[in-house]
């Protein structure tokens, strides 16, 4: 009964860990699937960067043994990959943040079959495509509505200002020097 737990187990972790495929993506037949090392790709609009999308993917072989090729020239279609997402944008027409996937995927596959045959690929299969602005500010996530970001909003009706506890001949710590006693290294705790 305890292997049984363990085998179920292990396998929950396995599947936990391994990202779901993106909606309508269909892999190939086992023994095709070549998964890619993660492609990074500059998201701009009007000749400004805006951020990067973290593409993750895989690539379907028409069979078994082209998957091999395929996997043999693996750092040259990563290479390609690269160059070719730098040079054309990859994002739709009307969202320079979202990326545009039936036309990555064309333009993949089409550099893939360059180096190894177009009779070997067949498709791409995009698991993951994730955006990341380039300032934090540019993102909506983590923000504050207005009415929570005004002063007051949290019930201080005071603002701290920079000349409290100067008033009262305090120092302020971005100004004190440090005194002898904290320059000294700390004495050891077992002597």
């Amino acid at each position: 009964m305890r292997r049984l737990f363990v085998a179920l187990l292990l396998l929950s972790f396995v599947a936990a860990g391994r990202p779901a495929l993106a909606a309508g993506a269909e892999e190939g037949a086992p023994g095709t699937n070549i998964e890619m090392p993660f492609l990074i790709a500059p998201m701009s609009k009007d000749g400004k960067l805006l951020g990067y999308a973290y593409i993750s993917s895989k690539m379907v072989a028409s069979s078994p043994s082209a998957a091999i090729d395929v996997r043999e020239k693996l750092a040259f279609i990563q290479d390609a990959f690269v160059r070719d997402v730098n040079a054309e944008p990859i994002a739709k027409a009307d969202d320079p943040r979202a990326v545009d996937t039936a036309l990555l995927n064309d333009r993949l596959v089409d550099a893939a079959r360059r180096i190894v045959g177009s009779e070997k690929v067949v498709r791409m299969v995009f698991i993951a495509v994730q955006f990341a602005p380039l300032h934090p500010g540019d993102s909506t996530l983590n923000m504050a509505p207005a009415s929570e970001s005004a002063p007051g909003a949290n019930g201080n009706t005071t603002a701290p200002t920079s000349t409290q506890g100067a008033d009262k001949g305090q120092n302020d710590a971005s100004t004190a020097t440090p005194s002898a006693a904290t320059s000294k290294p700390a004495q050891d705790a077992t002597q």
